[in-house]
């Protein structure tokens, strides 16, 4: 047998009795070991009860060899808060990918719900689409398009998107509220760095929500949206973000940068409409504030 082998259904049907009968006229031993060790897949996902339905139309494949873990929307703590033909709006938990990398290319929010939408859909010719990214300790909103106009669409007027997140930094800055404007360039070593010219302008509009003494909850407002943007405009303030070791953070008590995509304001690509969307902070990033001031 090859690395798998995918039959298309023909008739409505348990699962197993589909393995029993032909064209493939497995022992029920036979099957059942298929079925326990995930080597079964229906639409392209395994871990399938015996008496799942199949109707006309639908594909199963055997495979020589166990897929990897669970890669639900679910066993990731991704979350689908807007779906509709032009748009996809989730909300990303701390340590997943927005996009495959060279190092890693299955578990990434990208191909998690692009497979999400196939199985849905019944179709394998569903496909998403990127707009933008979070990095993957950055947790929160985020937006796919479905198709490659919308897409375009969405990044062409990005600069209208309404774009805050909350960080908990380090220390108080001395005013409330301000804006901080720099010229950042990416080194070969792709660390992103400030320079007195040249570069591409960031703006980020920041607002003190509380503090505790040590550090700060800060309200964040992008103007432009450049890569690692508030990390590298907020360790230049003085204020880095707490768990953002790269960029001179010394306190990494959250296991995590604490920085989380809490909204999304745009117009709809397709019919106009305003669409507001909210993700509250995270407990393990909000009990960093919380917490007393140690003496």
């Amino acid at each position: 047998m090859g690395d798998r082998r995918e039959f298309r259904i023909v008739s409505n049907c348990a699962l197993l009795a589909f393995l029993l009968g032909p064209p493939l006229s497995l022992s029920r031993k036979r099957a059942k070991d298929l079925l326990r060790f995930d080597r079964v897949a229906v639409h392209g996902k395994t871990h399938v009860r015996h008496d799942t339905p199949l109707e006309p139309g639908d594909t199963v494949e055997i495979l020589s060899r166990a897929r990897p873990a669970d890669r639900s929307l679910e066993h990731a703590g991704l979350r689908i808060l807007h779906l509709d033909e032009a748009i996809a709006v989730i909300d990303k938990p701390a340590g997943l990918l927005s996009i495959g990398s060279e190092r890693e290319k299955e578990n990434t929010t990208h191909r998690l719900l692009n497979d999400h939408l196939k199985s849905i859909s019944r179709s394998h010719r569903q496909q998403i689409f990127i707009v933008h990214r979070l990095d993957r300790e950055t947790s929160g909103l985020m937006i796919f398009a479905r198709s490659e106009s919308i897409q375009a669409a969405l990044q062409s007027n990005w600069k209208d998107l309404t774009k805050r997140y909350l960080a908990i930094v380090e220390g108080v800055p001395a005013d409330p509220e301000g804006t901080l404007r720099d010229h950042l360039i990416e080194s070969k070593a792709l660390k992103v760095h400030r320079v007195e010219r040249g570069g591409a302008l960031a703006i980020t509009h920041y607002r003190v929500i509380r503090n505790n003494g040590a550090r700060s909850m800060l309200e964040l407002t992008l103007e432009t949206g450049r890569k690692h943007q508030i990390r590298v405009q907020l360790a230049a303030f003085g204020h880095s973000i707490i768990g953002d070791k790269k960029y001179g953070a010394k306190n990494a008590s959250a296991g995590r940068l604490a920085l989380h995509s809490c909204e999304l304001e745009f117009r709809h690509p397709v019919s106009g409409a305003p669409m507001e969307f909210r993700s509250e902070l995270p407990g393990a990033l909000l009990a960093l504030i919380d917490r007393p001031r140690r003496s």
